[in-house]
């Protein structure tokens, strides 16, 4: 048993996220009342069609900043705040982007959230509108325990998608390095939103992660749910159980369909 199938006891948990309108702060945010209402639905369709884990996540914040603003900060606690008192079931999780897990972290144990996801942890990645990423994981943990969260789990991923590793390594030794600094769960995405990782890389994570679960965090749909979850512990769907802006009820039920399926929750 780890810290992260204690709080996921599903053979392979599925974390629906839930992407927020922009929060206040940005030019084109719709202000609090409709982000909670947003957020609210969202978390009804997740919830109804027997999702295990919830991440609520700051996704179309224009323009993207590396580290949050208190409005930011604020604001997602609120609706964390709001799914943790709504949810009878899945665990809720979240995520400020793009590159501020300490933010994050704050954000989920104030809110009585159960995880964060960090896009950065342990690999030396840059993106070339912001350059190098920040990394410093031990500084992360000591963080987490000044706060009194050492309970809210870290789900990290590893050469994450969009950024480019500064220096290459094997997918492996950055699994192994991120179970190393005491990750919860390790994430493997594809290059962009919606492409997923082959089975070949979740298993090749899976080498270097040992005792540590191997999420897939991008690009699992209906359609290769059976292939992917064969090799990953679990996974974060967004976009594929989406219909427009909203989550739709009936992707969610049929992806959730297959996994049970799959003798899998």
């Amino acid at each position: 048993m780890t810290r992260f199938t204690d709080r996921f006891p599903a053979p392979k948990p599925i974390i629906g996220v839930i992407h927020l309108p922009a929060l206040p702060g940005s030019g084109n945010s719709p202000g609090l009342g409709e982000i909670l209402k947003k957020a609210l639905r969202d978390f009804s369709a997740l919830e109804h069609g027997g999702i295990h884990g919830v991440l609520v996540v700051n996704d179309e914040d224009e323009p993207r900043r590396l580290k949050a603003g208190p409005e930011t900060i604020s604001t997602l606690t609120r609706v964390t705040r709001e799914l943790v008192l709504a949810s009878s079931s899945p665990t809720i999780g979240a995520q400020i982007l793009l590159n501020d897990p300490e933010a994050s972290l704050a954000t989920a144990h104030m809110a009585g959230a159960s995880f964060i996801r960090t896009d950065y942890f342990v690999d030396p990645m840059e993106r070339p509108e912001f350059g190098p990423m920040e990394i410093d994981p031990q500084r992360l943990l000591e963080y987490r325990a000044s706060i009194g969260a050492r309970d809210v789990l870290i789900l990290a991923d590893i050469q994450v998608k969009y950024a480019q590793m500064i220096d290459t390594r094997p997918l492996a030794e950055s699994a192994a390095q991120a179970t190393d600094c005491a990750a919860d769960a390790i994430i493997v995405t594809g290059a962009v939103t919606g492409e997923p990782p082959s089975a070949a890389e979740v298993v090749e994570a899976k080498r270097g992660a040992g005792h540590c679960p191997v999420l897939i965090g991008s690009g699992l749909d209906a359609s290769n749910a059976a292939e992917l979850l064969r090799a990953a512990d679990g996974a974060i769907v967004g976009t594929s159980l989406k219909s427009g802006a909203y989550v739709d009820a009936s992707k969610v039920g049929a992806l959730m369909g297959i996994v049970r399926g799959l003798g899998s929750a």
